[in-house]
């Protein structure tokens, strides 16, 4: 009935994959790797400690900046470690409890972080839109509702993932395609039906990324409309200005995983290592950059970052 040696998915294990044909080089090769999760960690965490002590950084803009590295910390905390395990000790085995948690919170916080975008793109509009009724609309409860519907519908889309795998039958012995599990890698590996699998997978991403960013689109259609609008050519570009961070950051996230799916469906099979290498970045990327963009652009988070280091020279001295 199977063409592989199958097991219970519970006894399946499965080995990470490097990059194709640099096996030799791992530890120079995951180097930069490394530094972009490092500093990742670092901006994100510095990025959660101004917003949650300077009182100045209480607008809902803020707020949802703070979901977002949240967001971005669990991300760097999920595929971190199985990089360190692969580049730096060598091991590349991972049982099947270990990698159907991985995936799920891999995919968990991916759709956090795309509903985060979504909410901050409805603020941006309303702040456009409707400035005067700005504080009235985005308070901290309605805020705290939204987030927690992030939260809900993240775990929601994701929980069926690890369920319906359990089902599944695997080869004794699975190759992954990357350093860490996704669900798609993990249903194709399997030597049992998986239609079901596929259409709870295809459903999960139109609900969480397709739905997210087709409603982007639409809200940028509107603040553009709302632009336009405008009389004053200069208060027309202080209004667009105010998007500028987020639409940094909404391309960040979604352009890396585009150019991932185009990647694997032309030339996956002609160039594996960069296959493998946009893989890793299109997770490493957004951590990396969503705290720089927005404290290059922001005046309000490089001032308390600089009366921070102020007070540390001040206290030192």
């Amino acid at each position: 009935m199977f063409s592989c040696n199958t097991s219970a998915s519970g006894h399946s294990t499965f080995l990470l994959t490097g990059f194709p044909g640099l096996e030799a080089s791992h530890h120079w090769v995951s180097i930069p790797i490394n530094l972009i999760c490092v500093v990742s960690i670092l901006g994100n965490s510095i990025t959660l400690f101004l917003i949650s002590t300077d009182p100045a950084l209480r607008e809902p803009m803020y707020s949802f900046l703070s979901m977002l590295a949240a967001s971005d910390l669990g991300l760097c905390a999920s595929t971190f470690p199985t990089m360190v395990r692969l580049f730096w000790l060598g091991v590349r085995e991972l049982p099947f409890g270990l990698c159907a948690a991985q995936m799920f919170f891999i995919h968990a916080f991916t759709y956090v972080e795309s509903g985060v975008l979504l909410a901050m793109a409805f603020d941006r509009f309303v702040a456009i839109k409707d400035p005067l009724h700005y504080a009235y609309i985005l308070t901290h409860s309605a805020m705290a509702k939204v987030g927690a519907a992030i939260l809900v519908r993240a775990v929601l889309l994701n929980l069926p993932g690890p369920i319906l795998l359990r089902r599944l039958l695997f080869p004794q012995v699975s190759v992954l395609s990357h350093c860490y599990c996704l669900h798609c890698d993990l249903v194709g590996l399997a030597c049992s039906d998986t239609q079901v699998n596929s259409l709870v997978g295809l459903v999960s991403i139109l609900l969480s990324l397709g739905f997210d960013s087709s409603l982007i689109m639409l809200s940028y259609a509107l603040i553009l409309q709302t632009v336009l609008s405008i009389a004053s050519p200069g208060e027309r570009l202080k209004a667009l200005n105010t998007c500028v961070s987020h639409l940094c950051i909404v391309l960040i996230f979604y352009l890396p995983k585009l150019g991932l799916s185009v990647l694997h469906r032309v030339e996956k099979h002609s160039y594996p290592a960069l296959a493998v290498l946009m893989a890793n970045l299109h997770f490493l990327v957004p951590p990396f950059m969503n705290p720089i963009v927005y404290c290059v652009k922001s005046k309000q988070i490089c001032q308390g970052l600089l009366k921070r280091f102020q007070q540390k020279r001040v206290d030192v001295s």
